[in-house]
This record gives structure tokens, sequence and C-alpha cells, in this order.
């Protein structure tokens, strides 16, 4: 069964270095832990409306967290950096953050 792209794409990461891409047309999303490269590229083509050149992606592992006597791990998750065409349009919601 396919997955649809709602369920891929989970939420855009908001932070610095992530802003400083836009001008390079480069988004950063966080993105479901088994998605391949070439299913966030379909998937941000078809909720964006978008041409993606290029995507690359970072597993992130989960860090060690004390709370007092006791310690755990946050949830491990997946980043993807998705690098448009140059003569693709920009994605609305990073654009008018700027």
């Amino acid at each position: 069964m396919k997955t649809p792209a709602q369920d891929i794409i989970l939420a855009p990461v908001i932070t610095e270095a992530s802003m400083a891409g836009i001008a390079m047309k480069k988004y950063t999303f966080k993105v479901a832990p088994e998605a391949t490269k070439v299913d966030v590229a379909r998937a941000a083509e078809e909720l964006f409306g978008v041409k993606v050149a290029k995507v690359n992606t970072i597993t992130v592992r989960g860090r060690y967290r004390r709370q007092g006597m006791h310690g755990g791990y946050t949830a491990a998750s997946k980043k993807a950096i998705v690098t448009l065409k140059p003569d693709s349009k920009g994605i609305d919601f990073f654009e008018s953050m700027v």
C-alpha cells in the first residue's frame, strides 16, 4: 500500500540554520523514519507543487535524558533537507516567514 504524502512529511523544521537555507531554495522537514529520499521527493512535489532537485536525509539519534535518578532516551527522528530546482517556485509556508 502506498503511503500518503501527509504521512511522509510530518512537520517543518524552524531553526536559524534552516531559515538561512531558504535563500538557496533548501527547505528542512521532519519526516517519517522509514521514508526514503525518493518518498520525500515525491511527497514534497505532491504537497507543495514544486520541482525537487535533490534530497539529503539525516537520522537523529535519541538523546539520553535524566529525571532524578531515572534515565532514558528521547525518541529518534529523521530530517530531510529538500533542495528545489532553480526554475521552481518556493514553498509559501517558508516564504511568508522570511
